[in-house]
């Protein structure tokens, strides 16, 4: 349903296009002790809740309404972050398919107090689809790179779509031929 293949301009024709920039956005967050673990550091969970809402913000802004959370990969945590951490998690539209967008997000902390550059502490890519009020996929304008960057980003995204797509069928095809040997799931 949300990966499908693009069709020819990856948009609908009667919507434009939107830059990277359009969509572009930052959360920022101080984590505080109801966000930590059993070990004293923030809760992945709580990380990937603030991923999921930037994301989730980046895609609503590029498709234009409401957009749900299709699947999360490739969640690296780098660092662990701590209590007085402020957290920002940079998220942007990377590909685009007909109802369906690649969202990139980075996550850097840094200590409240103190002037210190941030430092990369995760990253992630969601795929979004883009609903109607009826829960029906919905078309989205296409995203335009307009860095080195933001392209190569589109390239990349592209590679781990193939991806999705052939581990999907590799599995479908491995529970059908179970299924026809008589193995129940």
């Amino acid at each position: 349903m949300t990966d499908q293949p693009p069709a020819a301009d990856s948009g609908s024709p009667d919507i434009p296009g939107k830059p990277t920039s359009a969509s572009r956005t930052t959360l920022s967050h101080i984590m505080t002790h109801n966000d930590t673990n059993l070990l004293g550091t923030v809760h992945g969970g709580v990380i990937m809740k603030l991923v999921d809402d930037a994301a989730g913000a980046v895609a609503g802004r590029h498709s234009g309404g409401p957009a749900v959370t299709a699947s999360m990969d490739e969640m690296a945590f780098l660092e662990p972050v701590r209590v007085g951490d402020l957290v920002h998690v940079k998220a942007q539209v990377n590909w685009t398919g007909r109802t369906s967008m690649e969202v990139g997000v980075r996550v850097l902390a840094e200590r409240w107090n103190e002037s210190a550059p941030p430092t990369q502490v995760g990253s992630a890519y969601l795929v979004f689809a883009a609903v109607d009020a009826d829960g029906k996929p919905r078309r989205v304008p296409q995203v335009l790179p307009e860095t080195e960057r933001d392209k190569r980003r589109y390239q990349e995204a592209q590679i781990r779509r193939t991806h999705r797509l052939a581990r999907r069928r590799a599995i479908m095809d491995l529970r059908e031929k179970r299924a026809a040997e008589g193995f129940e799931d």
